[in-house]
């Protein structure tokens, strides 16, 4: 269940708990016209960023260029949390971080962590839309009965923005 005081109170806290939770989210290149596609994600929470692989040879990677912004958005497995995160995205290779980002599962994808195919891209945050629903079943059936005999909208979450460094 998403953290909807924590959301309200510390939107970035909140960001990073429920992205570092996921596998996986929907990477775009602003301004590219392509859709977004699906990428797994490392999270640096330290450094406000958040890492991808992927290859050259990809649309993707051949969308970003020197000013380009991506767009990251997630939906937590409950559907209870969603956010859209954004901030400028470069091809940066960072040896440390593709040593702790490579498992089996990304093996599968390079000729190893020296195929020249191989790419890091690095989103660094500038800020994330975030909103945060109750998983109380019994909740949001009372603020949907509520709401429909009154003149007022549904309360089932909350909505916030967080700011990054």
């Amino acid at each position: 269940m998403a953290d909807t005081k924590l959301a309200q109170t510390d939107p970035k806290a909140a960001f990073w708990k429920e992205v570092g939770k996921l596998r996986a989210g929907m990477l775009g290149i602003e301004g590219s016209g392509q859709h977004m596609q699906p990428m797994s994600h490392h999270c640096d929470e330290t450094g406000g960023r958040i890492w991808f692989l992927t290859k050259r040879s990809t649309d993707l990677f051949k969308a970003v260029g020197p000013t380009s912004k991506a767009h990251f958005c997630i939906i937590s497995p409950d559907q209870d949390f969603h956010a859209c995160a954004s901030g400028p995205v470069a091809d940066e290779m960072d040896r440390a971080k593709l040593d702790e980002m490579w498992n089996p599962v990304v093996g599968a994808w390079f000729e190893g962590k020296d195929d020249p195919d191989l790419v890091m891209l690095s989103v660094r945050l500038q800020s994330a839309a975030i909103w945060a629903s109750t998983g109380s079943a019994a909740r949001f059936a009372y603020e949907i009965a509520k709401a429909n005999v009154t003149d007022h909208d549904p309360d089932v979450g909350v909505h916030n923005v967080a700011t990054f460094d």
